[in-house]
């Protein structure tokens, strides 16, 4: 017996994983059955970048007979791939995730029949009250057993009543309100993750920002949230007339900054309000001038 498949684009070669979501109906030779006995399983996908989330709701699924679980993806592009090649029915789509989130997942399936979707989330308000509006359904982190069976059986029953090309337009819609580009295309909060709760931090607060592998450390006053983001994606999204690059691995709120103190070899400085001291490369001195402007 087979199960679903584990795709994760950390690995240049994909490694595959099986893992049981369920029984699965196996049909012997024998006497023909009445039409009316057999019921098509409900495909579905699980998408989510943290391994723990995956598995509760693998298990969730575990006890529903009406369903299939024919993959995990632990990345959206991944899940871009899974949701073309398996045409799955419904799939649980975490929001945020590293590089390419869940809107970003939707967005590059924009014009193809979408599969009915339920957002697993710790959004702000904000996106909460946009899946409401639009009347798609999401899981709020953390949620129990009743929430996601009730999210489950309204999504089954969009796909048994082949509703999916009105969903397909709410979704799109719902995209209208909460990419980038709409409103304010630049991040106002953060949602980070720790220890099974959210904590939001405000773009404003942050004094500067530094890489850590596939994670970032932002750096609030005397606090210090580690996010999982690369430093590219997360520069991609910061207001460029608010936050500078000023090395491979710094990323600095202008107005925090004190003053500039030229060191060897064309590097600089940089000391903030707060005390800490950064450094300007080399690589990256042609933001040199743009500084200077702001500062003066």
């Amino acid at each position: 017996m087979t199960g679903p498949i584990l795709r994760d684009k950390t690995n240049s070669r994909r490694q595959l994983r099986l893992a049981s979501c369920g029984p699965l109906i196996s049909l012997a030779p024998g006497p023909r059955l009445s039409f009316h006995l057999l019921t098509v399983k409900i495909r579905v996908l699980v998408v989510d970048d943290e391994p723990l989330a995956r598995e509760r709701v693998r298990k969730l699924l575990a006890h529903e007979p009406e369903v299939e679980c024919v993959g995990e993806c632990a990345d959206g592009t991944s899940a871009v791939e899974a949701i073309r090649e398996q045409s799955p029915d419904v799939v649980f789509l975490d929001v945020q995730m590293p590089e390419l989130d869940g809107f970003g997942v939707l967005t590059q399936l924009s014009g193809e029949t979408m599969p009915a979707v339920v957002f697993t989330t710790a959004h702000d308000r904000f996106a909460l009250k946009a899946f409401e509006v639009h009347a798609v359904d999401y899981l709020l982190k953390p949620f129990d057993k009743a929430r996601f069976t009730t999210a489950l059986r309204r999504a089954i029953d969009q796909v048994r009543r082949r509703q999916t090309g009105d969903l397909s337009q709410r979704l799109t819609a719902l995209l209208a309100d909460v990419r980038p580009e709409s409103k304010s295309k630049h991040l106002q909060r953060i949602a980070v993750k720790s220890s099974g709760r959210v904590v939001f931090v405000k773009v404003e607060d942050i004094d500067w920002i530094e890489a850590a592998d596939n994670y970032v450390s932002l750096h609030v006053g005397a606090e210090q949230h580690l996010h999982r983001e690369t430093m590219s994606a997360l520069e991609g999204q910061l207001a460029p007339d608010k936050f500078m690059r000023i090395s491979r691995s710094t990323i600095v709120n202008m107005d925090r900054i004190k003053e500039l103190q030229p060191l060897f070899h064309g590097e600089y400085a940089v000391v903030l309000r707060s005390g800490a001291k950064l450094t300007l490369s080399r690589s990256y001195r042609d933001k040199l001038d743009h500084l200077m402007g702001r500062m003066s």
